[in-house]
């Protein structure tokens, strides 16, 4: 009797992108060495006090990082890449059902 694989992709579980991502990752050691949080104070003199929320500075500036590192030619397919790689994701703390910024803004 031929075996058959039934739906499986509309099951809901638990998943924790840490468990996702190999322990030698590139990514896994950068986040350990690299503390980010110095870029908000760089960049603060950019932002309005008012208006809507921006995208998290150090999200995009991740996101760059990610495609330089990684040889990812240009921001539509870092966009989709992003979209795709649970490490990336990890790194850039994005959950599975969060949006990754537009290539565009990345421009």
């Amino acid at each position: 009797m031929m075996g058959v694989d039934g739906a499986k992709q509309n099951q809901l579980m638990y998943i924790s992108l840490d468990d996702l991502v190999p322990q030698d990752h590139l990514l896994r050691a950068i986040r350990k060495k690299v503390d980010f949080t110095f870029f908000y104070e760089k960049v603060q003199h950019l932002y309005s006090p008012f208006g809507r929320r921006s995208i998290d500075p150090v999200l995009l500036m991740k996101m760059l990082l990610i495609g330089y590192l990684f040889g990812i030619p240009s921001e539509r397919k870092l966009e989709q890449e992003i979209t795709v790689n649970l490490a990336y994701r990890w790194f850039l703390g994005l959950d599975l059902g969060e949006t990754v910024p537009d290539h565009s803004t990345l421009s």
